[in-house]
């Protein structure tokens, strides 16, 4: 099965997905290269032809035929530790975790509930192994963790809008993005007890993976360590995952107000985006 990409892409032929839009937020002249991918180009076309190199396995979407992912690429971030940017946006979205938690109960949040029940479809257990929306308004009401400013900008980001949301260093990437149903015999890098240890993921669990190895887990429910992002980090790949009932417009609508949070912190920061799903 062959998909054809639309947009910017009219003449690329990718298998396993459909690029249904590309949009160029900001551009900038400067040419890079992608790890493993040479890029010769200026920097939006770059981005675009790293987005048209991501693909999804049609397992994926036979599993759930809703399912949307928009990933966003983001360069020109200037490094730095968390800031009162990202502070102000925590609080905001503690705020609206508690507002929401008070009408109804976690695992009735609609976009949730459909996050569990996609967990159960591939063999997860949700009550132990929960998506990364549902783990975050867990620890909302207690106060949301800290960890760098770019993390804690796309935490807040996935708690306002209520859409799983996860971000990859692209320095520490190792080619395209890639979601599909694992094999059992990829590669997870992670830590346990302050030691670095490689898991593997069961067989048929969905996973995003690189050239390296698997850089998140059940879909969205644990990052590898090697592409997490830091203080250091300039150069983003985030991903926002949705399902029936979250909508294109609100799956674009978190988008737009993370890139414009990034966008504020240089006016050398620019974005380009892509919306995956099946035709």
């Amino acid at each position: 099965m062959h998909w054809t990409a639309r947009a910017h892409l009219q003449h690329l032929i990718v298998p396993f997905y459909l690029i249904s839009k590309v949009k160029i937020i900001k551009s900038s002249p400067f040419n890079f290269s992608f790890p493993s991918v040479t890029l010769p180009f200026n920097m939006p076309a770059a981005s675009e032809a790293f987005l048209g190199g991501a693909k999804i396995a049609p397992e994926v979407f036979k599993l759930r035929p809703d399912y949307r992912a928009l990933l966003m690429v983001v360069e020109g971030i200037p490094p730095g530790p968390s800031d009162t940017t990202s502070e102000t946006l925590l609080q905001e979205a503690e705020s609206s975790a508690r507002e929401a938690l008070s009408k109804q109960s976690v695992i009735d949040i609609p976009h949730i509930t459909a996050w569990r029940e996609a967990y159960k479809a591939f063999g997860a257990k949700p009550k132990k192994e929960r998506n990364s929306l549902e783990s975050l308004m867990r620890r909302a009401e207690g106060g949301l963790p800290r960890v760098n400013r770019l993390t804690d900008i796309y935490n807040a980001i996935s708690i306002k809008h209520q859409i799983p949301l996860g971000g990859e260093d692209l320095d520490k990437y190792d080619g395209f993005p890639q979601l599909l149903r694992a094999t059992g015999q990829e590669n997870f890098g992670t830590n346990s007890a302050g030691e670095a240890v490689t898991e593997h993921p069961f067989p048929g669990e969905v996973v995003w993976c690189d050239d390296t190895g698997v850089t998140c887990r059940r879909w969205n429910w644990r990052q590898c360590s090697r592409t997490g992002l830091s203080d250091a980090t300039t150069r983003v790949l985030f991903i926002l995952d949705a399902l029936e009932p979250c909508s294109d417009s609100a799956l674009e609508a978190a988008a737009d107000e993370l890139a414009r949070a990034l966008s504020s912190l240089s006016p050398d920061v620019h974005t380009s985006r892509s919306i995956f799903r099946i035709s």
